[in-house]
């Protein structure tokens, strides 16, 4: 059984950061990717990057390159998102989830087991 514990979410300020942590037990499978999404009240739940376990070969929608920074330890079976410069445009609930074959996709429905989400304000 695939679980995924997010933490780290929060309140923070225009311009400031925070990281999120994603932890994973039961994931078998070395040639997954763990992704990241988020979603803002009223909207679809939206991509925002993956990372293979693998490689560490990481990818980003074009809305949060430069900012963010998705990276894993493989020991400690956990993915982490460092949000930098944070914008009021991205407060959501941000999930993580494990997509266990092909390439690294930023459909939600390609992805198998998700956490719980972990919510995420950044005022103005």
């Amino acid at each position: 059984q695939v679980q995924l514990v997010e933490s780290g979410g929060g309140l923070v300020q225009a311009g400031g950061s925070l990281r999120l942590s994603c932890a994973a037990s039961g994931l078998a499978s070395s040639n997954s990717y763990m992704g990241w999404f988020r979603q803002a009240p009223g909207k679809e739940r939206e991509y925002v990057a993956a990372i293979s376990w693998r490689g560490g070969t990481t990818y980003y929608v074009d809305s949060v390159k430069g900012r963010f920074t998705i990276s894993r330890n493989n020991a400690k079976n956990t993915v982490y998102l460092q949000m930098n410069s944070l914008k009021p445009e991205d407060t959501a609930d941000y999930y993580c989830a494990v997509q266990l074959f092909g390439a690294p996709s930023g459909n939600p429905a390609s992805y198998k087991y998700w956490g719980q989400g972990t919510q995420v304000t950044v005022s103005s």
